[in-house]
């Protein structure tokens, strides 16, 4: 009885977390110590926090991965979720690894704003695309990030004339369209830009960078 309770112990899953970008939502999990736990298959359940019933999730039962999406179960944003992971290897079941509690709304990564740019002699024209979640209006296009939280863009400018590291801040609100005017001919420039939540005080990641000579 003891070798099977260390089994149990040795390949039960460890840091079973949730990972979340723009609410494409994830769990993540590492194997057990033990050498079998590389070969051990997986089962998840999750459930909305004060429910008492766990739900199966069928798509990540007995599977060998060590990430389960869980996009869909976790769609209603505002809710407190939690999920738990157990292991199987030779007809052996490990106990349950509980998750942290996930909030969608308050602990998804808010990802960068998509940007393109165009340029005439002395101005460059920034177009914005805010990032968009995974869930879809009635008539399915997707709903872009901006519709569940108070968003500015923040654009900065990159003079690579006189330091490629330093970013200028050069205009923030939600216009989708900036023209930054007034800049040198001749002169390499990049665009970079956020997204940024005044009530949280977040920030995105800094998008990839646009270059352009004018």
């Amino acid at each position: 009885v003891l070798e099977n309770q260390d089994l149990q112990d040795s390949i039960k899953p460890q840091k079973v977390e949730f990972h979340s970008l723009n609410f494409n939502t994830t769990l993540h999990w590492q194997p057990g110590w033990a050498r079998e736990a590389r070969d051990a298959l997986y089962f998840v359940q999750y459930k909305v926090y004060g429910q008492s019933t766990w739900q199966n999730k069928d798509e990540c039962w007995g599977i060998s991965s060590r990430i389960c999406d869980l996009t869909h179960e976790t769609s209603d944003i505002q809710e407190p979720y939690y999920s738990r992971v157990r292991a199987a290897w030779a007809g052996v079941y490990s106990n349950w690894s509980l998750s942290c509690r996930f909030t969608p709304w308050r602990e998804t990564v808010i990802g960068p704003p998509m940007v393109t740019v165009a340029h005439s002699n002395k101005s460059i024209t920034v177009k914005l695309q805010a990032p968009r979640s995974p869930y879809k209006r009635k008539r399915g296009s997707t709903i872009p990030m901006t519709n569940y939280y108070d968003l500015l863009y923040q654009v900065f400018i990159i003079n690579n004339l006189l330091d490629e590291q330093h970013r200028v801040l050069v205009y923030e609100g939600k216009e989708k369209v900036v023209e930054i005017q007034d800049l040198r001919p001749g002169v390499s420039y990049c665009i970079v830009a956020k997204m940024y939540m005044p009530m949280l005080d977040h920030s995105s990641a800094y998008s990839s960078r646009q270059c352009t000579v004018l």
